[in-house]
């Protein structure tokens, strides 16, 4: 899903045109770096808990740390800065790791209650945010209440989203690679929707591929880390995880690049 997206609804409609935006452009970029960053939650959520043997609930605690001061940092930024906006990303990934964990295996909800009960969550947030915004947004995200309810959702989406991964690649019994090709499906059927169907709202197709590229993510994560007798290339957590975040920087840095000459060659026409 490109930058089209957000063509869909003109600027009128999102109001405080004015306004510096916290957020950044839906780009096809924007997926990948999400892609990498929900895997490297992955990754690097089990690199804690299992790897240093810190357990759920102790990684859950110390990723709500990292959450809370990288949540701070972005929202007291009068504007958008890619370092701070990805760092919460991948803390929303790795608490929703943990947290999912945590759910599932020490409360033993299992991957079924949990799914069922953070989708509602989801829903409830979703719907909190167009009675008191007006409107659900994903891009030029202006106001504090607005960002509340951004990151909110992108909290238990990403939750959620651990959930279905589990959930499809061991209770469904599809293991994690064939896991990740049902979510890729997925998120294929977003992107035709997307193209094709104009009746449907963007933020709906929106919020529906970030909630799938999470699953998609945590399939990726444990394909790439797992045992060869589960289905993974047993690649080391820690490893995995730095190489990942090398990459995802990159995209970073190459996204903000383009789109400041993107901004460059608008200013001067």
């Amino acid at each position: 899903m490109t930058k089209e997206l957000s063509a869909r609804r003109s600027g009128s409609e999102f109001g405080d045109e004015n306004l510096a935006s916290k957020v950044p452009q839906v780009t096809f970029m924007f997926w990948i770096i999400k892609i990498l960053a929900t895997t490297i939650g992955e990754t690097g959520g089990d690199a804690l808990s299992m790897t240093l043997k810190l357990g759920y609930a102790v990684s859950s605690l110390i990723f709500l740390a990292f959450f809370a001061l990288t949540l701070a940092t972005q929202v007291t930024s009068r504007r958008y800065h890619p370092g701070a906006y990805w760092a919460v990303v991948v803390a929303t990934t790795t608490v929703g790791t943990t947290m999912s964990d945590y759910l599932d295996r020490t409360l033993k909800l299992g991957y079924v209650t949990s799914s069922i009960g953070l989708f509602c969550g989801v829903l409830v947030v979703l719907y909190l945010w167009r009675r008191i915004a007006g409107q659900i947004k994903f891009e030029n995200i202006t106001t504090g209440t607005e960002e509340v309810f951004y990151w909110l959702t992108i909290l238990v989406s990403n939750t959620l989203g651990t959930a279905l991964g589990d959930f499809v690649a061991t209770t469904a019994g599809l293991g994690f690679e064939r896991g990740a090709l049902v979510f890729t499906a997925l998120l294929a059927v977003i992107a035709a929707a997307h193209f094709w169907l104009k009746r449907i709202p963007a933020s709906v197709l929106f919020w529906s591929a970030y909630v799938l590229t999470r699953p998609l993510g945590a399939t990726l994560g444990d394909t790439l880390t797992k045992s060869h007798t589960e289905g993974g290339f047993a690649l080391g957590r820690i490893v995995s995880s730095l190489t990942i975040a090398a990459v995802m920087v990159v995209g970073i840095v190459l996204m903000s690049r383009r789109q400041q000459g993107q901004h460059d060659s608008s200013a001067s026409a």
